[in-house]
């Protein structure tokens, strides 16, 4: 790594964010090592973990010991997962304490099935805050409808909150809104409102996936144009949302009470078009009060070749009528939205579901 990490942080006010985690970054050092060269925070989802205990033997000897005390598989899922947060929350605590928790977090979500459930997503998001109980852990939510109350929730209760699965704008508006109501009930309880933290990860690449496919089905040279354009233009309408939102009289009494803003997390942003440069998600996603969470290869790739520059303001006239011209095609962005939310979920149901049907199996044979 080399100094375009840091200074992406301390000159232009993003935080770079590891999308990964895996019991050898922990017992190998990689993750110190990380944290070393300028990473100041880490997310985690079911597919991460999925790979990271299906892909690799390093859980093995624990899941045996978890299956002969007598744990179901669900239970002892769990616990190797939790150990993998508490050794990361570890390495993270001192980046938390030195940056007054502005940064140095690490991101756990429940479980993924729970997100057309209210009651049940915040009865496990309380469960999980709890049973981590560390300062500088983030619950990780869906931004589905039903994930909204319990959003509001758990910020009331003064709980951190990683808000993900953010695919439009008009939800990205509603999550600002509970965060904020959230904030107002506290403070109208007559509770603090420092030390709170929270952000909302809008998903980039998915965005281009999804929107090119229907644009080259188009076929005309109004459509190519646009290719590879929509989720910068949507994030850089997100960023003008973010800086609306925390600005203002109403905002304003907020902070004067302690609280800080929801900062905006640039989610998926490794480049799935491999005509697409690598650090594309990246290059022109940058802005003070935000946060980029890069999976390993696009993080290398930045920190050897990546541009450093206020990106994410630049060009926003064109964002606007660029987006504007979308449903003009026949492009129905609330359609695109609906479609990778649930695609969204069910690939983070799948992932759980098919890392518990591996590790039944892993729990037969260990009775044979």
């Amino acid at each position: 790594m080399n100094q375009r990490l840091r200074d992406l942080s301390d000159v232009y006010g993003q935080s770079p964010w590891l999308d990964n985690l895996q019991r050898s970054y922990l017992t190998s050092g990689k993750l110190q090592d990380l944290v070393g060269s300028g990473v100041r925070g880490l997310t985690s989802n079911p597919t991460i973990f999925q790979k990271a205990i299906q892909g690799s033997t390093d859980y093995d000897a624990q899941f045996k010991s978890l299956m002969d005390s007598g744990l179901s598989v669900i239970d002892a899922y769990w616990e190797m997962v939790l150990q993998d947060i508490h050794g990361a929350l570890d390495i993270f605590g001192p980046l938390f304490e030195q940056s007054n928790g502005t940064d140095g977090f690490v991101s756990v979500e429940v479980d993924p099935s729970l997100a057309h459930d209210a009651e049940g997503t915040l009865k496990a998001a309380r469960q999980l805050h709890d049973r981590i109980s560390r300062a500088n852990v983030m619950i990780k939510i869906p931004a589905t409808r039903e994930g909204l109350p319990a959003i509001q929730q758990m910020i009331t209760e003064g709980r951190n909150v990683n808000v993900t699965l953010i695919f439009s704008l008009e939800r990205y508006q509603e999550v600002m809104n509970a965060y904020i109501a959230g904030l107002q009930q506290r403070l109208s309880n007559g509770q603090s409102l420092s030390g709170i933290s929270s952000v909302a990860s809008f998903f980039i690449s998915r965005v281009d996936n999804e929107v090119d496919s229907r644009l080259k089905k188009l076929g005309t040279a109004e459509a190519q144009d646009l290719c590879g354009k929509t989720a910068i233009n949507q994030a850089r309408l997100a960023y003008e949302l973010f800086q609306h939102t925390f600005s203002g009289s109403h905002w304003e009494s907020l902070a004067a009470n302690g609280a800080s803003p929801q900062r905006p997390l640039w989610a998926s942003t490794s480049t799935k078009d491999p005509t697409y440069p690598d650090t594309l998600y990246v290059d022109q996603l940058i802005g003070r009060h935000t946060v980029n969470t890069i999976p390993d290869a696009t993080l290398e790739a930045f920190a050897d070749h990546g541009a450093l520059s206020l990106s994410i303001e630049k060009d926003i006239q064109i964002a606007h009528n660029q987006w504007d011209k979308l449903p003009f095609l026949g492009i129905n962005i609330s359609d695109v939205a609906e479609k990778l939310e649930t695609e969204g979920v069910s690939s983070f149901v799948n992932s759980f579901n098919d890392l518990l049907s591996v590790l039944e199996a892993k729990r037969a044979s260990l009775n044979e």
